[in-house]
């Protein structure tokens, strides 16, 4: 017998995809158009207002966001006894709930990234151009140290006096732990992230009512109470980042590479999971 010639365009996905028993599969098939791939480089860009525009409200969101959780943990940890202030899970619920709310609110404007590593994963997942990623980047840190500098000129002295809400790893935890610790909870982020706001899945599960901010304020919420003990939790480089300018000692600095270098690899690890495995993009036929 003849063997049938393999269709290898289409590669793993040659085989019609089943969806998990559900609400989801029990209903018609949404017509569905992969959304294009930002360029690398568009130039166009540049000289919109929108561009800028959306640095600006990367820019505020993420000086909002160091404000009040830097706040919240600095109420913590100057307090003479915990039991008296909002404790571990309340600082874990003003950093999800922040992240809730100010997606919520710039999700349309600017996408709602508020932190470099999520921007790092979306730009490896062509969400958007080179130039725009770094502009992202920089505003989010410009933000960040903003905020924190707001806070620092509260109390300077209880601000320096309680590490300014710096991250560095505890006692007792090596560095190689804090490192797996922030690239396994920036992968749950930024995995959310793109679950969240995933296309295809807005066009399958239309008859769900999802809110994206919503999965991603909690995913930064559960993170939080899981790794605060570890390494006070940073997922964000640029809330570390500010923190450690504004605070500016030398053990703020000691762990600072953790805070860039796991963020980032769990971000790309995210995007590579979420595209590859996933949706398996590059193995789908582009005709």
């Amino acid at each position: 017998m003849q063997a049938k010639e393999e269709d290898v365009s289409l590669g793993a996905n040659k085989f019609p995809e089943r969806q998990a028993i559900g609400t989801a599969a029990q209903t018609e098939e949404k017509d569905y158009k992969e959304p294009p791939l930002a360029p690398f480089f568009e130039p166009g860009e540049l000289v919109s207002w929108s561009f800028y525009r959306a640095g600006i409200a990367e820019f505020v969101a993420t000086f909002l966001f160091l404000y009040i959780t830097i706040l919240t943990v600095m109420g913590v940890v100057s307090a003479k006894t915990k039991c008296s202030t909002v404790g571990i899970q309340g600082i874990a619920w003003s950093f999800g709930g922040m992240i809730f709310a100010l997606v919520y609110c710039t999700a349309g404007i600017s996408g709602g990234h508020i932190n470099p590593a999520v921007t790092f994963g979306l730009f490896l997942a062509r969400k958007l151009s080179l130039p725009r990623a770094l502009y992202y980047m920089v505003m989010q840190c410009l933000g960040a140290i903003c905020g924190a500098g707001v806070v620092k000129g509260f109390k300077r002295s209880i601000y320096m006096a309680n590490n300014g809400g710096t991250n560095s790893v505890s006692p007792g935890y090596s560095k190689g732990d804090g490192l797996g610790a922030e690239i396994v909870g920036t992968f749950v982020l930024v995995y959310t992230v793109f679950s969240a706001t995933d296309a295809k899945r807005s066009a399958r599960d239309s008859h769900v009512p999802i809110l994206a901010p919503l999965p991603i304020g909690f995913a930064v919420f559960l993170v939080h109470l899981a790794t605060i003990p570890i390494t006070g939790t940073g997922i964000n480089p640029a809330r570390s980042l500010g923190a450690a300018i504004i605070y500016n000692r030398d053990h703020a600095w000691d762990d600072q590479w953790i805070f860039w270098v796991g963020p980032f690899i769990g971000a790309a690890l995210a995007a590579f999971y979420h595209q590859v495995v996933i949706r398996a993009i590059p193995f789908k036929s582009r005709s």
